[in-house]
């Protein structure tokens, strides 16, 4: 309900309203200010051209309500709202009939119309004064050109600060713009990063089985028939499983953002767990590596991104036993601590000193280098610690621990 009522909130449809409301209220407001500040008859001392005549009730109330409706544009034309209510004022004192509410409201507009276009904000606030300068001076009020003087020195002030109020409020609109950019692209590099390192994590392992048993169909295919069918069956299934995860990985992305012109290739599946491991050394007992997998500590179901870090730490480093190493067997070792799980995955390289080791595919003979680097990212991500490098008795480790 909380997440339901702050969507509603933030929404485009209740913003405009909201701001709708707020226009319609200060429109109200300043015609209602109107109506009690405008004098009932001509103001005495006055010295202007023009007498404003004794209106009656209704006739005050329909002239404010006139006199405000510049108000409902202040969003779309804020320089002329300024503009209109600056002609009232100055008309309104030649007619002997100023109501106070409009020199408070001056700045206001003033400040609203720095937030937006700064330069039209600084020629009407010297529009401003010089009006108010002029009516003192040419419209007797009683006062000398010196009082004048310092009542417009006041009053570009009064601008002066609403200006500065509104150029900050403009520079922190701006900035919030910004840093929300700033974060959008940095969310899009970060979603685009993921999305490699799941490709790079499913298919890695996949095309490495696949390399590995169809180079060993192409040399027993004359000699060991039935050992090559086994090749060519293991090769059918992982592909199979590959492209699924990939049917699986792109509709995930599509349901991201749904399409109805567009259907699912296939069913979502959840993510890969530890709970898959032994199913993953089943598929790489058929490329010639036996994974030996040892389980330490009471299972327990781990949050699902620790889950799949895990299952996709474990899945990388045994291809890199496969693609890159000669060994025939490595050790997978899954830890559960009170605070974590560590993962282990060790392999003695060549079968240790003198050991004939499993013959290595062409197309392994070096990697990306991105397979160890995005293990690391992983476990840097989770706040784990990592580790990975040759052994000194041959062969190769990686090691990972992530608090859960």
């Amino acid at each position: 309900m909380e997440e339901l009522l702050r969507r509603f909130s933030t929404s485009a449809p209740v913003a405009w309203l909201t701001a709708q409301a707020v226009v319609l209220a200060a429109a109200c407001f300043y015609a209602v200010m109107l109506f009690w500040t405008m004098p009932l008859g001509p103001i005495p001392h006055h010295g202007g051209p023009f007498l404003f005549p004794d209106l009656r009730s209704d006739q005050r109330i329909g002239l404010c309500l006139v006199l405000a409706l510049p108000i409902l544009l202040v969003r779309r034309l804020p320089a002329a709202v300024f503009a209109a209510v600056l002609g009232e004022a100055a008309l309104g004192d030649f007619f002997g009939a100023q109501p106070w509410i409009v020199f408070p409201l001056l700045p206001v507009l003033g400040g609203y119309l720095a937030a937006r276009r700064p330069t039209a904000a600084a020629v009407g606030s010297v529009a401003a004064v010089a009006t108010g300068f002029a009516e003192r001076t040419l419209v007797p009020h009683g006062e000398s050109v010196g009082d004048a003087a310092r009542g417009a020195g006041q009053f570009a002030f009064v601008f002066a600060v609403a200006w500065v109020f509104g150029g900050v409020y403009r520079k922190r609109r701006e900035y919030l713009e910004a840093l929300h950019e700033q974060t959008e692209a940095r969310a899009v590099m970060a979603e685009r990063l993921r999305i490699a390192r799941e490709l790079h994590d499913s298919v890695a392992h996949s095309i490495g089985i696949i390399t590995v048993l169809s180079g060993a169909a192409a040399r027993v295919v004359e000699t060991k028939p039935e050992q090559t069918r086994q090749a060519l069956t293991g090769i059918e299934t992982t592909s199979r499983e590959t492209l699924l995860g990939l049917q699986r990985m792109l509709g995930a992305l599509r349901h991201a953002e749904p399409d109805d012109a567009m259907p699912q290739a296939a069913p979502l599946a959840p993510g890969a767990s530890l709970a898959d491991v032994p199913q993953l050394a089943e598929r790489t007992a058929d490329a010639g590596v036996r994974v030996h997998v040892t389980w330490r500590g009471e299972q327990r179901p781990l949050p699902p991104e620790i889950e799949l870090s895990a299952f996709r730490i474990v899945q990388e480093s045994v291809t890199n036993v496969v693609r890159h190493s000669g060994a025939r067997t490595c050790r997978v070792a899954v830890g559960y601590e009170p605070t974590g799980v560590t993962i282990e995955v060790v392999d003695d390289g060549d079968d240790g000193p003198g050991g004939p080791g499993r013959p290595r595919p062409p197309a392994a003979a070096g990697g990306s280098g991105f397979g160890l680097l995005g293990m690391r990212e992983r476990v840097t991500l989770l706040s784990g610690q990592f580790s990975a490098g040759w052994r000194p008795e041959g062969g190769f480790r990686v090691a990972a621990r992530l608090p859960a």
